[in-house]
């Protein structure tokens, strides 16, 4: 990980790109309750440590893989599935209405025993098979349905976890495809979507019916060309960003081979002589030469797309 971060700074993208690791939640040696929680010892100062501390330096997310589909049993199904049941944490007097929230509060637990409770959690896998084996408890379509749909709206919501209120997780959902030829359980094989084929397993409210879809109309009718000035879009600092991440961000795009020229000393862009202003300039230049796509206004998130022109005096915007 420290390579590639090295590699990273020596091109000059490593504002852009994070890196950071998987884990499965074999890394706790406990985790109920979530308060609990800590890391296998040994692994937790000679591994997850120094590796939090490389995370926090490079203000990247510690990464896990959280299945409550492993973690339960045809007691605690339905507390797996978001289905109501709740656990009480007798450390915490916090109550739990699904597993997820204790796994991941465990995980949280652990990372604050080592004094990182600053660094993002986000869920690198989770899933639930829709076929599986007889003596596998929960796994059917209903099952896996219900669970992903769930997943998405509950890591959207802003709820968070009792111990991580108020937020979001970046989630990824294990997976898109079955994987027929997978070895192992049958319910490894059948994690997916959709089938390989593409035809959808289950639908957890993301599809669109054939009668929703837009139906191609022929017309003769030379479509209306719309104003170039209503769709020219610009990009900008947000106005939170950090002063120093925007200067490393003028920095960048000057070693593009961009003309900063206007920025510097006697440029028509040079006043106002503040970072947030040569910023604009500079990362707008960046934007318009690289493709105008919404992650070439990224910069490390803090860069936004504007439809307002941020041209003044004679100092043009592209």
């Amino acid at each position: 990980m420290q390579n590639i971060h090295t590699a990273l700074i020596g091109v000059e993208l490593h504002h852009h790109i994070k890196v950071s690791s998987t884990h499965s939640l074999s890394i706790l040696s406990t985790s109920t309750p979530p308060s609990t929680g800590q890391f296998r010892k040994g692994y937790d100062t000679q591994v997850i440590k120094p590796m939090l501390s490389f995370l926090r330096a490079t203000n990247s997310t510690f990464m896990v893989n959280a299945y409550p589909f492993f973690g339960c049993n045809a007691d605690t199904l339905d507390y797996a599935l978001f289905r109501g049941n709740t656990v009480f944490d007798e450390n915490t007097g916090l109550v739990y209405t699904n597993m997820l929230d204790g796994q991941l509060d465990a995980v949280y637990s652990a990372m604050k025993l080592l004094g990182f409770t600053d660094i993002e959690i986000v869920i690198s896998e989770t899933g639930w098979p829709s076929v599986g084996d007889e003596s596998e408890a929960g796994v059917d379509v209903e099952s896996a349905r219900d669970y992903n749909a769930m997943l998405l709206q509950h890591v959207t919501s802003g709820v968070g976890t009792p111990l991580m209120p108020n937020r979001t997780f970046e989630t990824y959902i294990f997976s898109l495809f079955n994987e027929d030829l997978k070895p192992g359980p049958m319910s490894e094989r059948n994690f997916g979507l959709f089938h390989p084929d593409m035809t959808p397993v289950y639908d957890i409210g993301i599809l669109r019916s054939e009668g929703e879809l837009p139906m191609p109309v022929r017309s003769t009718v030379p479509p209306e060309v719309p104003d170039p000035g209503q769709m020219k879009q610009w990009c900008i600092p947000k106005l939170n960003a950090d002063i120093k991440a925007l200067q490393e961000n003028i920095d960048f795009v000057c070693s593009q081979g961009l003309d900063c020229n206007p920025i510097l000393p006697g440029g028509i862009c040079f006043s106002p002589d503040i970072t947030r202003a040569h910023a604009a300039y500079a990362m707008n230049e960046y934007f318009q030469a690289f493709g105008r796509n919404s992650y070439n206004c990224d910069f490390g998130q803090t860069g936004e797309i504007t439809t307002t022109d941020p041209s003044y005096g004679s100092c043009k915007f592209n």
